[in-house]
């Protein structure tokens, strides 16, 4: 059986309000991939952030995630089916979906397993696609604050060890399927402080930091960021490093 990894469930509120939306030119040139757009399956849902992008350019969407309280935070749709299961059981039917979708997730997937369920369920020439993204970046001092909460002196040792395939880019990660190009796809919000201050705390490292020390470490640079940052209703762009994989059965 396989054991589901579970970083985020106890803070899926915080999850859901304070993550970046991924973008928009994804979901338009993924929709031009596949044989139809009648379903799509968007595995590891979490909170539906994907799901819903998807729901506005395929008939109907099933979307799962084995985390009750990640679905039970999802925002519903008419044509969104939300399903608590995990990726690698689905209850999807056979050779009954054009794209599977990964956001954010894959690198806690059983791979051999869940790669199998892909390939039944997809439909000749139906298309999966996994993302991820990395490292945000606002400014050189803002940076180098964020990069010491990531490092070692705070939250470093609290990352799972799956944390090292989305620095390596997803490049770490088996991807058995016939290629296609993705384009890169830039991911920037226009955030003020506070906002970039909830993101941070939405890390699995510094929730399992606070669990484990009885303090934010967020809380231990707050100071220095917003120094760092300035007005803090000034809005600035927050860059994400962002990885795609695509493929087709």
């Amino acid at each position: 059986m396989t054991r589901f990894k579970d970083h985020f469930s106890a803070h899926a509120d915080l999850y859901r309000s304070a993550r970046p939306t991924y973008p928009e030119a994804l979901f338009d040139w993924l929709a031009a991939q596949v044989p139809d757009r009648e379903l799509a399956w968007d595995a590891g849902c979490g909170n539906g952030q994907a799901s819903i992008a998807l729901a506005r350019r395929f008939g109907r969407v099933v979307a799962t995630d084995p985390s009750a309280s990640q679905i039970a935070d999802a925002e519903p749709r008419a044509n969104i089916d939300y399903r608590v299961e995990p990726g690698e059981r689905s209850s999807l039917a056979d050779a009954s979906v054009g794209l599977v979708t990964i956001a954010q997730a894959l690198h806690w997937f059983d791979f051999d397993a869940f790669y199998a369920e892909v390939r039944r369920v997809l439909k000749p020439g139906g298309v999966i696609a996994a993302w991820s993204y990395a490292s945000c970046s606002v400014a050189a001092a803002v940076d180098r604050v964020i990069e010491h909460l990531y490092g070692d002196a705070l939250t470093g040792p609290y990352w799972p060890p799956e944390r090292a395939h989305i620095d390596a880019g997803y490049r770490t990660i088996p991807f058995p399927f016939e290629a296609i190009a993705a384009p890169e796809f830039p991911m920037v919000m226009r955030w003020n402080v506070d906002q970039l201050l909830a993101y941070l705390r939405s890390w699995s490292a510094t929730q399992r930091y606070l669990a484990a020390n009885g303090v934010d470490p967020v809380g231990l640079v707050e100071a220095d960021l917003r120094g760092a940052w300035g007005d803090s209703a000034q809005l600035r762009e927050v860059r994400w490093k962002f990885h795609a994989l695509a493929g087709r059965l």
